[in-house]
């Protein structure tokens, strides 16, 4: 059994107490959150096949996809059944098809089972299912406690914070960030706190140009409070690499 190694980064001080904090993300989510398909009339297929779709992929561009998707393959037993040729062609233009491909075999896996599993642990087992799509499918689906961390998540948590230190990668700083956004959980409803923590992210806390103004805990804020919310997070700059590459185009007796 595949298991995940114990996060030791010790836990950073929230600027407000957690209880506050929570309640006042749910509410902003509640009032402003996108209504979206897998929102509206939610279940557990909607939940995956949007969780894979919008890995490397905003909203935006997934929308059509998962429509047209949905028609198709209705859930996971039409999905398994279906040759991989009738998947990928349905996929064809979101790219990354290896997710496609993951998202095919998880479909064969879970019809194998009596049920789905319940638990994030549970879900990392299965194919394609990394730690962060185990959170979101647990705590979305079935009410699991555990949080999610991925970019947009370290960017709030880190203006929240106020946490300037600098990051090699993404990873490092889901690494690090982990054990605030575990803290940080709303264990009773975490399905919504983690889409909350996601939305907040995508449509307010953004990288470039925050709305500060309409954030829900801008009052607590380090990172607005210094005026650093665009420069934080740090990550250090990754070295680039000039190729030139010289092409000729010779033509001879007309060819």
């Amino acid at each position: 059994m595949r298991k995940t190694p114990p996060n030791t980064t010790p836990q950073r001080k929230l600027p407000a107490p957690a209880p506050k904090l929570r309640t006042a993300l749910r509410a902003w989510y509640h009032a402003h959150c996108r209504r979206l398909p897998w929102r509206e009339e939610p279940s557990l297929y909607k939940t995956v096949v949007s969780e894979f779709m919008l890995q490397q992929t905003q909203v935006e561009t997934v929308l059509p996809y998962l429509d047209r998707w949905l028609n198709k393959f209705s859930d996971f037993t039409a999905l398994a059944a279906a040759h991989e040729a009738e998947v990928l062609k349905m996929w064809e233009g979101l790219g990354y098809y290896r997710r496609a491909r993951l998202l095919h075999a998880l479909a064969r896996e879970l019809v194998k089972l009596p049920k789905p599993p319940r638990t994030r642990e549970a879900w990392l087992e299965l194919p394609g299912v990394g730690p962060y799509t185990a959170a979101a499918i647990s705590s979305i689906a079935f009410n699991a406690p555990a949080a999610v961390v991925d970019g947009n998540v370290v960017r709030v948590l880190a203006r929240l914070l106020g946490e300037g230190r600098q990051f090699k990668d993404g990873s490092e700083a889901v690494k690090f960030f982990t054990p605030t956004a575990d803290a940080l959980l709303d264990s009773a409803h975490p399905g919504d706190h983690n889409q909350a923590m996601m939305e907040l992210g995508a449509t307010v806390c953004t990288r470039r140009n925050p709305l500060c103004t309409v954030c829900p805990w801008v009052n607590h804020c380090a990172a607005a409070a210094r005026g650093e919310t665009e420069e934080i997070p740090r990550f250090v700059a990754k070295k680039m690499t000039r190729i030139e590459v010289t092409r000729l185009w010779i033509e001879r007796d007309g060819r």
